[in-house]
């Protein structure tokens, strides 16, 4: 099962460098709390609708391999982020299977709880970088991040109904 922002999200276009964008904007691409939480601060009940969990092979997860480390197997989840119902962001997120050990187990549970409850309570979650991406007048950005130490990609495309526009 799929979902149509979710192509758009496969599809983005990362920049080399930071775009000139509205200040407005680049404060949403370049948050580094959760996003959960910030779309909480407008006021807004935040739910998950899951689109897909669970296992996949490399192939399923090609654009993301260049960044993670090789494995057999990754763990993908892929959902849409609404607000009052409302779809405002496509997240996708690749975790190496063997990442998914002591604690980071949890990420394989996370059915309809959004990603940023768990990972913004670690102590030990780190960010290596953000990079700002586009696809047919849409926004978005993927980050590398650790769990202590240990690697998962996030790629978030901002839908129309989202505040960044």
């Amino acid at each position: 099962m799929s979902h149509p922002a979710l192509l758009l999200l496969r599809a983005l276009r990362y920049f080399d460098e930071i775009p000139a964008l509205e200040p407005d904007q680049l404060d949403w691409l370049l948050l580094e709390d959760s996003m959960t939480k910030r779309f909480e601060q407008q006021g807004k009940k935040v739910t998950i609708t899951l689109i897909q969990e669970g296992f996949v092979t490399p192939d399923a997860v090609a654009d993301e391999l260049p960044l993670l480390p090789k494995e057999a197997r990754y763990w993908l989840r892929e959902i849409l982020l609404c607000a009052d119902g409302e779809p405002w962001l496509a997240g996708r997120t690749v975790v190496p299977e063997s990442t998914l050990t002591g604690p980071e187990m949890a990420l394989q549970q996370m059915g309809k709880t959004p990603l940023g409850r768990y990972l913004f309570t670690s102590s030990e979650l780190t960010r290596d970088f953000i990079e700002i991406g586009h696809e047919a007048g849409l926004l978005g950005r993927r980050s590398r991040l650790r769990l202590s130490g240990k690697p998962l990609m996030l790629t978030e495309l901002f839908l129309p109904a989202s505040p960044l526009y």
